[in-house]
């Protein structure tokens, strides 16, 4: 099965979202926590008892201020509290997983930010099972050559440490000066055999340091209709969130390119 929706709300609240998205027809939503997290644990179980009840799967994505190869210990702390407070949330929302861009390269090399990201991985996802939590977090593949999270860089991380993942087509192709090969994408992906995959999309301006912004799908690449003939060919399950600037409605455009390629088959 293949889920849809966007990031964020698409009403002023999160209830009133859920509602406006069933009647859209989509079944997915990515709780944006980008600057804060803002939602108690009382809203997270109601929102996440709505969510089940119209068939919605949930995610989240952490704030952005997260760097866990920081210089400075107490920014590492921090970023590791921002992740673990989404987890919590995520856990009472009966969501999938935690989004998170994990690290910035800085002064290190790429293999010293990698064993420092890794080390805290694996803490947050000890602190995870201590709690009980019913949550996994997902490092995203992120866009600009200075950030940790190549699709490599991730892909490692999750088969060293067992944590879940995001892929994001449009950073992997800013990374890659515009170009990307689906079919070698998901052939990496497949001996981690993550069930269901997450990904987002969009389109994406990107410049000689990568991503610069998100673009519509009408606006730019990756285009959607390769990715999507690959997942029906290989029946891959999976969730799509949408970080269009016009998200629900771009979610609306992959799921006409995904039932037209579906009854096309």
């Amino acid at each position: 099965m293949i889920r849809l929706g966007p990031a964020g709300n698409v009403e002023k609240d999160t209830i009133n979202s859920l509602l406006k998205i069933k009647s859209l027809g989509l079944n997915a939503q990515e709780i944006e926590f980008v600057r804060q997290v803002y939602m108690k644990n009382d809203l997270a179980k109601q929102v996440g008892k709505k969510a089940k009840e119209l068939d919605i799967s949930l995610s989240i994505h952490a704030p952005y201020f997260i760097n866990l190869a920081s210089e400075e210990k107490e920014k590492v702390q921090a970023s590791k509290k921002r992740i673990l407070d989404s987890c919590e949330r995520g856990h009472y929302l009966n969501a999938t997983c935690v989004v998170f861009h994990p690290a910035y390269f800085g002064k290190r090399s790429k293999e010293e930010t990698y064993g420092l990201v890794k080390n805290e991985i694996l803490d947050i996802m000890d602190t995870i099972k201590k709690n009980s939590w019913n949550i996994k977090i997902a490092p995203e593949t992120t866009g600009k050559h200075s950030a940790f999270g190549s699709l490599d860089e991730t892909i490692r991380l999750a088969r060293e440490t067992g944590c879940y993942l995001c892929i994001d087509p449009a950073h992997i192709y800013a990374r890659n000066n515009g170009s990307i090969d689906f079919k070698e994408m998901l052939d990496k992906l497949k001996p981690l055999n993550l069930k269901p995959l997450h990904f987002h999309f969009s389109a994406i301006k990107y410049s000689i340091k990568g991503e610069v912004s998100h673009l519509t799908l009408a606006e730019g690449g990756p285009k959607f209709e390769p990715l999507a003939s690959e997942l029906l060919k290989r029946k891959i399950d999976c969730t799509i969130i949408s970080e269009s600037p016009i998200t629900w409605q771009d979610s609306l455009n992959m799921k006409k390119m995904l039932d037209n390629l579906s009854s096309h088959k």
